[in-house]
């Protein structure tokens, strides 16, 4: 990861299409377009590649979430369980419905704990979203049957594992919606843009209207569109959907050499003593595109971040625990409830809460944990010089 690294003629080609007819927007202008719809052959790209029925490309992988909780109908005082561990485009979707996060532990998956989840569940809570973190999935057969037992929607956050599967199904089109993001520093990127993805056609439908303005899509022309409901403007352009399609034809050669790198790469780190690899429910389906590792002691992670720094090579491997946009830990304006808008009352009690919640099961796990991004510019010999170099560097800091 990311896409970005193997930008070439292809994602040229395809934008070049766009800007030779001058038609920028997704919708309208049929004469002048001459044909390109951009936007129409990601998405049918989309469902093709990960096995949904239906896709709706949206401006951002924060305007799908949005999206789907619309059209699944969450929204004001509905709480969403979420882990505390994610980025915070998931709960600041949550927060743009109306809708209240509650956040719970996470386990050595780096996803939703399902023993949290189930003590979490109150007669208010209407969606519990797992957020697919670093490439891996959450126990989806657990959260499945969670939400069958309490009727409650399963929307998952896989923007950040793109290509992932869980046993043989693509992450996102598992759960009654999920989105993907294309932002720049995802597996597959449109510079941004994302996806909400989904087997139910009456949220597709919803979707579509959603994203632009509530227009139905139904008449002859633009102009002729009705507006059965409120929506707003989360429409994707062509031209980021044309950088998309020349990328989603490169995800097969993408994950190839995630995986490769991935496996080479922890060769060198497992043959550190007390060092374990982050529990993947279904190993075949990672999407390889981060290494996430767990030293024994938070002192000791905390000693190897200031080696790793010290050597030169701290790039690429993240500490989320001290990370501002990823752990509740550092999370102080949503616990403050800094909004620039009023909150509702009940939104205001359950994120000044987190004040005084405590999370320590996430913190045992989050303090000893580095993730090490998968680049897909490295050669071969490159990844075993940093492999030797970070077993190097690690039996130094260690010993």
């Amino acid at each position: 990861m990311p896409g970005f690294e193997f930008f070439g003629e292809e994602e040229r080609k395809e934008v070049n299409d766009v800007l030779e007819t001058g038609i920028l927007m997704r919708y309208g202008f049929d004469g002048p377009r001459k044909g390109i719809w951009k936007s129409k052959e990601l998405e049918a790209a989309i469902c093709k590649t990960f096995g949904s029925e239906y896709a709706q490309l949206t401006s951002s992988g924060t305007a799908a979430l949005t999206t789907a909780m619309a059209a699944l109908g969450i929204g004001a005082g509905d709480e969403v369980i979420m882990p505390a561990f994610t980025f915070v485009a998931s709960f600041e979707a949550v927060l743009s419905m109306g809708a209240i996060p509650v956040l719970v532990d996470i386990d050595e998956t780096l996803t939703l704990a399902p023993a949290a989840v189930k003590a979490a569940i109150t007669p208010r809570t209407k969606c519990v979203m797992p957020v697919h973190m670093c490439g891996s999935m959450a126990d989806l057969d657990a959260l499945k049957q969670i939400c069958a037992e309490h009727q409650i929607i399963l929307l998952e956050d896989a923007c950040q594992s793109i290509g992932g599967t869980y046993k043989g199904k693509a992450l996102g089109t598992i759960g009654d919606a999920g989105t993907f993001s294309f932002d720049f520093v995802k597996t597959i990127t449109c510079g941004e843009g994302g996806v909400v993805m989904t087997n139910n056609k009456d949220v597709y439908i919803k979707s579509d209207a959603f994203t632009d303005h509530g227009h139905d899509h139904l008449g002859v022309d633009r102009g002729a569109d009705l507006h059965p409901f409120l929506g707003y403007n989360f429409r994707i352009s062509e031209l980021h959907a044309a950088v998309g399609l020349a990328q989603i034809k490169k995800l097969d050669t993408f994950l190839a050499i995630q995986k490769k790198n991935n496996q080479i790469l922890r060769s060198y780190i497992e043959q550190v003593p007390g060092i374990e690899f982050r529990q993947v429910p279904d190993p075949s389906g990672d999407s390889f595109s981060f290494l996430s590792w767990f030293l024994p002691t938070q002192v000791q992670t905390e000693k190897v971040i200031e080696a790793f720094k010290e050597a030169g090579i701290l790039a690429g491997n993240f500490y989320w625990y001290a990370n501002n946009w990823h752990y509740i830990r550092k999370w102080d304006h949503l616990k403050n409830a800094k909004s620039l808008y009023p909150l509702s009352e009940a939104q205001q009690n359950a994120i000044t809460a987190l004040q005084t919640s405590h999370f320590e099961k996430s913190d045992a796990i989050m303090s000893r944990c580095i993730s090490t991004a998968i680049s897909l510019t490295w050669t071969e010999e490159q990844v075993h010089e940093k492999g030797a170099k970070f077993l190097q560097v690690l039996q130094s800091a260690l010993s």
